[in-house]
């Protein structure tokens, strides 16, 4: 993969950025992604607002793992608004993480919103799709 820099001369409005909330989880995730099992994405309304960091259709964004390093590209190709309660087990499937069951998704999800401080049944999420680009 190039390097960050070169990235962004080739991506010049693309977002870099990490998945989850550690290291770890940034690797894993970004792996997931790398091979083709993660497809999408979600985040806390409010902290995309807090953040002043909307997801654009058509974005490119560069994913980097643990330890800062771009591992892949990836386009945005759909976004939706939707209540943690109504996420469906298709979308759960196509965030790729763990057993790819919805019951496996709310309750990691549940777990990482409450880390982040932004946890209600209620809360609207910013659900995205992505079609990855390039990888190393």
């Amino acid at each position: 993969m190039l390097p960050l820099k070169q990235l962004h001369q080739k991506y010049p409005l693309a977002s870099s950025w990490s998945f989850g909330d550690s290291p770890e989880l940034a690797d894993e995730l970004a792996r997931l992604v790398v091979y083709g099992k993660k497809t999408a994405t979600c985040s806390a309304m409010e902290s995309r607002k807090r953040e002043n960091n909307l997801p654009v259709i058509g974005a490119y964004n560069i994913i980097k793992d643990g330890n800062e390093r771009p591992v892949c590209v990836i386009r945005t190709t759909v976004i939706r608004l939707v209540r943690f309660t109504d996420v469906t087990e298709e979308m759960a499937r196509k965030e790729g993480e763990g057993d790819l069951s919805l019951s496996y998704w709310r309750k990691e999800h549940q777990n990482f919103f409450e880390r982040e401080g932004t946890y209600s049944e209620n809360m609207e999420l910013v659900f995205e799709e992505f079609e990855l680009i390039e990888t190393e």
